[in-house]
């Protein structure tokens, strides 16, 4: 734990703006988010599964679920087989935080097999066959992209989320990539933090956001420019990769190592799974299956 937890959070007023046919513009009033000092601790748990080069996790607080990423298209399946295999019959926010096939492919197998209380983007423009046929799903359920413009959090169980959407319009590298809606998220004294594909100008636009104790390392693990300043700023104790051996830079492991991060690499490991208990994190791995490393 490297900080005491914050009672009340801001929300600061969320606009939903249309996105490529799959968004309506609606914006909610400001409103402060409370969690109250005394308020009882239960596990907060993170599954990073193994889907390759690509993201997919799997967040539960006690009575609700969120999913941030789903992979390709084929790892749509995995990523609904944990859901089952957890019981859960309600996804409560599925965030995605950008369009890129490796991030949205399999959301539109969870769309379909779960209920869904909110599909949260990132605020961007997108033409591809993967996001058309994510529009198609959530028509079929009569659903919206809903795309905050300015920070926002909300609250679910002891665990507050705060979702922060990019800055800028004119990125001059990896536009997708740097649109990355990235998540923090506050369970009392531990904060974890998904960074999506952030590169070299969004993690420059987040040097401000604080410290965390877990973070959802950028890009995949990719060697970024600004990586070694924004992990001085953000001090995480522990590193999660989603990636294959083909695409981790070796400069992103020892920057980790040089802020004394603990790394945990899904090629490596197979599933990863993070507790909290409000003032520590668990890390344990589940191991790589025999077929999927003949």
């Amino acid at each position: 734990m490297k900080k005491m937890f914050t009672a009340v959070l801001t929300a600061l007023a969320l606009t939903l703006t249309g996105c490529s046919g799959a968004g309506t513009a609606v914006t909610s009033t400001t409103e402060e988010v409370t969690l109250a000092a005394d308020t009882p601790v239960t596990p907060l748990t993170v599954t990073f599964l193994k889907v390759g080069k690509a993201d997919a996790a799997i967040i539960q607080t006690a009575e609700h679920t969120v999913v941030i990423d789903c992979g390709e298209k084929s790892d749509g399946k995995k990523v609904v087989a944990r859901l089952q295999e957890y019981g859960v019959e309600t996804v409560d926010y599925l965030i995605l935080s950008h369009y890129d096939q490796d991030h949205i492919g399999g959301a539109p197998k969870v769309i379909e097999n779960f209920n869904i209380g909110h599909v949260v983007g990132a605020r961007q423009e997108e033409e591809s066959k993967r996001y058309s046929q994510l529009t198609e799903a959530l028509n079929a359920k009569e659903m919206t992209l809903e795309l905050p413009a300015s920070p926002t959090s909300f609250t679910l169980d002891d665990a507050v989320f705060t979702l922060y959407p990019h800055k800028s319009n004119d990125y001059s590298d990896g536009y997708d990539n740097n649109c990355t809606l990235a998540v923090k998220v506050t369970h009392h004294g531990e904060t974890l933090l998904f960074t999506g594909d952030a590169m070299q100008e969004r993690l420059a636009e987040m040097m401000d956001i604080g410290d965390c104790d877990l973070m959802k390392v950028p890009y995949h693990g990719r060697e970024i420019a600004n990586l070694s300043a924004f992990l001085d700023v953000t001090k995480p104790e522990y590193a999660v990769i989603s990636t294959d051996e083909e695409n981790i830079s070796q400069t992103t492991v020892t920057a980790l190592q040089a802020v004394g991060a603990e790394t945990y690499i899904t090629y490596q490991t197979g599933n990863i799974i993070a507790v909290s208990d409000g003032s520590s994190i668990q890390m344990t791995t589940e191991g790589i299956k025999t077929e999927e490393t003949t």
